[in-house]
């Protein structure tokens, strides 16, 4: 009787292709990141425009300090006044914006005041606020 041979399989290590997979996932994202996207380089005319920014696409700045001290577009004037001199702003406009710079130390009731007028007199308002760093 014939003996079998015990065949050896041949076996392939694998271990050190997840590593060189992992150095190669991470060579193309940092590379990546360093392409630019605007890689073609194109000079751009240059125009003059002769269309001017009208008032009623400005923003109406108004401003309020922790004082209760207001500003609107860098004016001062007093709380009673607001209502009257936002109405003669935005009588102008079509669809007029508030900006308002309201200081964080006020009461939230100063600032529903201020939004009640505004939506009195059908303003978009917009609330700035700090830039924050993460």
């Amino acid at each position: 009787m014939r003996s079998k041979r015990k065949h050896r399989e041949s076996e392939v290590s694998t271990d050190s292709l997840n590593d060189i997979m992992f150095f190669l996932l991470l060579f193309f994202l940092i590379l990546s990141t360093m392409v630019s996207p605007n890689a073609i380089k194109v000079n751009l005319p240059k125009a003059t425009p002769n269309v001017t920014v009208e008032n009623e696409k400005k923003p109406i700045h108004l401003a309020v300090t922790k004082d209760r001290n207001y500003f609107l577009n860098n004016a001062p004037i007093n709380k009673t006044e607001l209502k009257t001199k936002l109405e003669a702003l935005t009588q102008k406009n079509t669809n007029p914006t508030v900006l308002m710079h309201l200081d964080k130390e006020l009461s939230i009731q100063d600032e529903i005041d201020i939004m009640t007028i505004c939506y009195e007199l059908k303003c978009k308002t917009v609330l700035a606020t700090a830039a924050t760093q993460h």
